[in-house]
């Protein structure tokens, strides 16, 4: 696995329909390949072997994070948000985010927290509101925000995290490993069948706005018409929260794959033919049955004539949140998986 390719996926701005930091990131390590970009900031990466004649597989990732926008600017400097995603109020005070004005300018901020000395007890213990949290960029009036900052309504804002990673442990620490794991799992399995003798077409098809509604892939999808997907994703891992019989999201346990969540039910002749082809090759995996959560399987499976979807999960601890843990080895599992299956797909199963 690159590395560099991870940090830099790791590190861009990129909330729902601000994609463009990530685009040109991924631009940087993907020269060997046909990218195109359409006006919704999807991103198709084709091989260049592709025939147009073969049976196509998309390698599905998101490109978004979660994060928020500019609603409104008070008199007194503080920022009003809207919220790009879903997140859990308690997850958001006391943290620092970064806001993207119309120049690119990134401006850090804190999500403001109210220390414990001006709270009354019924405060300490009151649910949060998501829409009361502000940001304070350190000044004492709107037009200060407006004038020096050149922020405005509607501007996004993103966590502020630098990636890194621990050479001796092999986990990676940083932010949007949902789903930025997932769009470098993707790459990387392009790479290693670079070359290599196919039965089918492939093509990576990176989607925006997947946080907001799977949006992105609703176009992907009728544009790359797969007669396979894989589904790539960064999965919230579970081992912190359940037995080791009972998680089915574990760190340094392999790639998750997905039978069941809110958005599709899996393609069982799809998950049999990647599990005995894990089991053949002695890659580690993790079967998964979630009642709630969705990925962009919801929106392929039920493309054109339908589609087999196959749905592979990196575990990484904490999504929707400021920071993320995943392993390096259940990256690699993925895409060992990954490229392992589209080798031996046909025309027929």
């Amino acid at each position: 696995m690159d590395l560099k390719l991870i940090e830099s996926l790791s590190n861009a701005f990129g909330p729902s329909g601000f994609e463009e930091d990530v685009i040109s990131s991924l631009k940087a390590f993907t020269s060997e390949f046909d990218v195109n970009v359409d006006e919704m900031n999807n991103v198709y990466v084709g091989l260049k072997s592709n025939t147009g004649n073969r049976p196509v597989v998309m390698l599905d990732a998101h490109l978004d994070e979660v994060g928020f926008m500019v609603q409104s600017i008070l008199p007194n400097g503080l920022i009003a948000m809207a919220t790009l995603g879903g997140w859990v109020p308690s997850n958001i005070p006391a943290h620092t985010v970064l806001i993207k004005n119309a120049a690119g300018n990134l401006i850090k901020g804190i999500i403001a927290s109210k220390p414990p000395h001006f709270m009354s007890e019924k405060e300490k213990s009151a649910p949060l509101d998501i829409d009361q949290l502000l940001i304070d960029i350190g000044v004492t009036s709107r037009l200060e925000v407006i004038e020096h900052f050149g922020i405005q309504v509607g501007d996004p804002v993103a966590p502020d995290v630098t990636f890194s990673y621990n050479a001796e442990t092999g986990i990676l620490f940083g932010k949007a490993f949902d789903n930025r794991v997932g769009c470098a799992a993707v790459i990387e399995t392009l790479k290693r069948l670079n070359n290599k003798t196919l039965n089918v077409d492939v093509i990576g098809a990176l989607a925006s706005q997947e946080e907001v509604g799977t949006r992105g892939a609703h176009v992907t999808s009728q544009v790359v018409k797969p007669d396979y997907a894989i589904v790539f994703e960064g999965s919230p891992a579970d081992d912190l929260y359940f037995d080791a019989f009972t998680s089915q999201c574990a760190l340094k346990k392999g790639a998750q794959i997905r039978h069941l969540d809110s958005s599709y039910v899996s393609h069982r002749r799809f998950i049999d033919f990647a599990k005995a082809i894990a089991d053949k090759n002695d890659i580690k995996y993790q079967s998964a049955v979630r009642r709630k959560g969705g990925t962009n399987a919801g929106r392929i499976h039920t493309t054109g004539k339908a589609v087999p979807v196959l749905v592979l999960g990196v575990p990484s601890r904490y999504v929707h949140t400021h920071y993320n843990y995943c392993a390096m080895e259940d990256i690699e599992s993925t895409v060992s998986l990954a490229e392992k299956t589209v080798l031996q797909l046909h025309d027929k199963w």
